[in-house]
């Protein structure tokens, strides 16, 4: 097999590879520089890229697997981490001007796990300025496009970490999602993207996010790579008091077992935007193919009444957002003038909200994680489209304010981050040329059993490629 092929392929068959010596981890590090060289110069998916350190850091892991050291669970794969979380020595900018030259000297508990690993950091994805906005564009860079189409969006706010893997630059991506921001932008590149539960994965670095919401989670091709990188990311930290204190579970071993146990719910209403007629039509013939592969399937008369708990989980957000940076950018005059006109709006009403409407917020969150608690009666899965639509134009997008343009990508996704439950999506096909994903939700806890269910689905659903020169 081709280095070319290679690098196309998943992620556990190129450490495989590798860990045979049929490649060097400099060959695929330099290899894989080279592809991002080539074609982010259209694509925008990369704010910094560290070849100098990605190759010093190749040419390391390359000496110890000759000392015969045992090779880590991601030994030599390139990788690409959102730039909200820190990389000690490497520019982490949040998509803000006002980190533009930030430098940290430490890593996130991201960076570290998968430098403890064996990853390879090639590099930091473009954000919209503080995670903020589901267009991925910000003032330090031009705007990130879909590889499947330069003319429309990869969606947010994870869409440089998408698109990078959608373009073949990297198998793996660490995004992050407070309301669906890994989840989107990987269905709509055709892709698989996971948001852990609630303390799953601990919060330790990362600018600007949420205390309940946000998690960094895996963007990936298949759904193997999506587990292997979870069972890195995933585990308690005595640095975050409100992480999981228990060991995780392993999402590997049981990830290619039957789903004949499963029993699925179909939901078709979100209760704020419902999927267009083709994208619900793709996503039902998806789940039919869990029947034929003895689960249960039944169809949902519910909703998930998206439209009752929106402003809770956004005062929520945004306050928690305020309080966790916010406030240092927009209360100082000098880099508030740096912000851009969406963030500066976010943190202006951010300021504004009350403690008795986070309180009350804070209620409502009880009494959504009991409406989806209810959801699941009988079933052990919730099935749903994960954007109800395919990626919208950019030039339509941009008409659009920004709070009524946020409502069809979030429909679906945020429920999961305001409930702290754990959802998937997974690649089901395509609508007009342009991928469609399945949304996989499941109970706190349960995502090996959200992953064995994606793998079914991924087994059975033919493969989508995109329509780009590899």
């Amino acid at each position: 097999m081709d280095l070319a092929a290679v690098l196309d392929g998943p992620a556990w068959a190129m450490r495989r590879r590798l860990v045979d010596r049929e490649f060097s981890v400099f060959e695929v590090v330099r290899a894989t520089l080279e592809r991002i060289a080539e074609r982010d110069a259209t694509v925008h998916s990369f704010l910094t890229v560290d070849a100098d350190g990605a190759l010093r850091r190749a040419g390391e892991l390359d000496e110890k697997l000759a000392r015969g050291e045992l090779p880590g669970p991601l030994f030599g794969i390139p990788v690409s981490l959102k730039d909200l979380f820190e990389t000690a020595g490497m520019r982490t900018t949040s998509g803000s001007r006002a980190l533009a030259d930030y430098v940290p000297d430490w890593d996130s508990v991201h960076a570290q796990r998968l430098r403890e690993a064996d990853a390879v950091i090639v590099g930091k994805t473009n954000t919209p300025e503080f995670a903020v906005f589901t267009r991925t564009t910000n003032d330090l860079m031009p705007e990130t496009v879909n590889p499947w189409d330069h003319g429309r969006s990869p969606g947010g706010s994870s869409g440089g970490a998408a698109a990078s893997v959608a373009a073949g630059l990297t198998q793996i991506a660490i995004g992050s999602d407070g309301g669906g921001s890994t989840r989107i932008p990987a269905a709509l590149c055709g892709l698989v993207g996971l948001q852990p539960s609630r303390g799953l994965v601990p919060h330790v670095g990362g600018l600007v996010g949420t205390l309940l919401f946000s998690s960094a989670g895996p963007i990936t091709r298949d759904v193997r790579d999506a587990a292997l990188t979870l069972q890195v990311l995933a585990g308690p930290d005595a640095r975050d008091p409100m992480c999981l204190r228990d060991a995780p579970a392993d999402y590997l071993s049981d990830l290619d077992d039957q789903v004949g146990d499963l029993r699925f719910a179909w939901l078709e209403r979100s209760g704020l935007v419902d999927a267009s007629t083709a994208v619900a039509q793709q996503c039902r013939d998806a789940a039919r193919e869990l029947v034929r592969l003895g689960a249960t399937v039944r169809a949902s008369s519910g909703s998930m009444q998206a439209d009752r708990w929106r402003d809770g989980f956004y005062q929520m957000m945004m306050a928690d957002r305020y309080a966790s940076g916010g406030a240092r950018f927009y209360e100082d005059l000098d880099t508030r003038a740096l912000l851009t006109d969406y963030a500066r709006t976010h943190f202006e009403r951010a300021a504004k909200i009350t403690g008795a409407q986070y309180s009350r917020a804070l209620g409502e969150r009880c009494h959504a994680i009991r409406a989806l608690e209810d959801l699941f009666e009988g079933a052990d899965l919730l099935l749903t489209p994960t954007v109800g639509m395919v990626a919208p134009e950019l030039a339509a997008d941009r008409n659009r304010i920004p709070d009524e343009a946020r409502l069809p990508y979030v429909a679906y996704t945020y429920l999961i981050n305001y409930t702290g439950f754990t959802a998937a999506t997974v690649p089901c096909g395509t609508v007009d040329g342009l991928p469609v994903g399945l949304q996989v939700i499941g109970r706190p806890g349960s995502e090996a059993t959200v992953l064995r269910a994606c793998r079914a689905l991924e087994r059975v659903l033919p493969p989508i490629i995109p329509a780009r020169a590899l």
